[in-house]
């Protein structure tokens, strides 16, 4: 055992702070980006934005102009009607200098002009935005609404308590899943009979069915709350659920002694139920998607085009670069310069971002220019590695880039990685994309008799005669990707 020192020659990769940044901006969206690039303008003040400072001084310019032109109208107006016009002193506002004298016709004419505060709720003119205020609304959830109603109904504080320990054990769609007559006694004190009696008042609240166990007791609740006479449909629910879901129509004709077409009939009421009593209270805000660079089709060309609306462009302070030229001292020079190397990073690493996106849909517009122009059925199959070798970079560096960013194309808005799917051996000697295969299987059971509808193996043959070389297993696969039932699930019973 003894303690040697020598000199070793390796290679490694080294991420320092700069390439980490580089890399993060590659994955990140649009709206990421430019949350990213308002917190780096407010944290470095090196940093500042061309676009903000050009429309602050052109509003700027804008307010003046019309400010002068409406002091300038007024004056003739009074110049026209034999008036004295404004003194000099006053010409920047129509206000007397004695404000015992003021003119409140006047001032009330051109207030909109002079005033820089509003009250809530104001708008000085018709170009400006409506105030947040005005615009804010709020969603009654379901466990607000059952709430509601529990405080405006005849229920003792005590039976209240077991209700809202009840309520707030819903899950989104309104049942009690996770929760039984047992467990509720326990958490609440109370005997397994008196929460099942609290539990049948909550069931009584709107909407029909919450609080349900099961499909089958949310549909009965929802038969007896509609259609109390109908015994038919309380039965056909209460028993025969399982022959339902096989389509298995003659032992349920057989039990409730009923023709056809009553049996219709009830299947009519029953599909106008809901099984999810909390999907009407679930919020599903619309999420609306900014395109990170379109593609337009000039002359039979396609252009690639990046977006770069609303998206700040940077630069370096000149005051500070200024300040950095005069030798300022130790501590504020090493500060400048610290906050001069990161501003310059972020530029230029933006600038990449940008330029590698750029690249990228350009690749997948050369190999998919048949979809572009005749849609997804002429989709070419392309993976990561066809776009890297033909742009020169990495695998992983396209797959950062494709992650979350969008395109606008003449075939619709699309997300990069959309372009990449697998390929499928076509028996005519031309090869298929995934997506392709997938619509033409969407496009078949869309056209298909409801009363016999394709099997998977039917499947495979009609898209065989199409030369489609694909297996069952595949198309099985590929169905239940599109949220598509089996054939003995989407068979029509009558």
């Amino acid at each position: 055992m003894e303690l040697k020192q020598y000199l070793k020659l390796t290679q490694q990769l080294v991420m320092t702070p700069q390439l980490q940044q580089a890399i993060k901006l590659l994955q990140l969206s649009r709206i990421e980006i430019d949350d990213l690039i308002s917190e780096q303008l407010h944290e470095n003040p090196l940093l500042e934005d061309q676009r903000e400072n050009a429309q602050l001084t052109s509003r700027a310019e804008t307010s003046t102009e019309a400010r002068e032109r409406r002091i300038a109208e007024l004056q003739q107006e009074r110049s026209d009607d034999g008036d004295k016009t404004l003194p000099a002193g006053d010409s920047e506002s129509p206000v007397p200098r004695d404000s015992n004298e003021l003119n409140w016709e006047t001032f009330a004419e051109n207030y909109q002009y002079f005033s820089y505060t509003s009250s809530p709720g104001t708008r000085l003119s018709q170009d400006d935005p409506p105030p947040l205020e005005n615009t804010v609304a709020c969603q009654s959830s379901l466990h607000d609404h059952l709430q509601w109603q529990l405080g405006v109904s005849d229920i003792s504080p005590r039976d209240a308590e077991i209700a809202s320990f009840i309520i707030g054990n819903l899950d989104d769609d309104g049942y009690l899943k996770n929760l039984s007559l047992e467990d509720l006694a326990a958490h609440t004190g109370a005997s397994v009979e008196e929460a099942e009696e609290v539990l049948l008042r909550v069931q009584e609240l709107d909407p029909p069915g919450v609080a349900a166990r099961d499909l089958s007791e949310c549909l009965i609740i929802q038969a007896q709350t509609h259609y109390p006479q109908n015994g038919t449909l309380l039965r056909l629910v209460r028993d025969h659920l399982p022959d339902l879901e096989r389509r298995n129509v003659t032992p349920i004709l057989r039990a409730l002694d009923i023709d056809a077409e009553q049996l219709k009939e009830a299947l009519s009421l029953l599909s106008a139920m809901e099984p999810k009593p909390g999907r009407a209270f679930q919020t599903n805000e619309t999420e609306y998607i900014t395109p990170d660079v379109y593609v337009h089709n000039i002359g039979g060309e396609y252009v690639t085009v990046l977006n770069e609306d609303g998206m700040p462009k940077l630069k370096v302070s000149t005051y500070y670069r200024n300040l950095l030229n005069s030798n300022p001292s130790g501590t504020d020079r090493e500060y400048i310069q610290d906050k001069f190397r990161s501003a310059v990073w972020l530029i230029r690493s933006i600038h990449q971002r940008q330029n590698t996106i750029r690249k990228v849909t350009e690749s997948i517009v050369r190999s998919q220019k048949d979809f572009l122009h005749r849609g997804i059925k002429y989709m070419r199959p392309l993976i990561l590695r066809d776009v890297a070798e033909d742009i020169g970079m990495h695998e992983s560096t396209v797959s950062r880039v494709t992650t979350n960013k969008y395109v606008h194309t003449p075939q619709g808005i699309f997300e990069l990685k959309y372009f990449f799917n697998s390929r499928i051996t076509g028996t005519a000697g031309r090869d298929l994309s995934s997506e392709s295969v997938k619509t033409r299987i969407k496009q078949l059971i869309e056209t298909e008799d409801h009363r016999r509808p394709y099997s998977d193996q039917k499947i495979v043959a009609l898209l065989g005669a199409e030369g489609i070389d694909i297996a069952r297993r595949t198309v099985a696969k590929y169905r239940e990707m599109l949220g598509i039932l089996s054939s003995s699930k989407r068979k029509q019973l009558l």
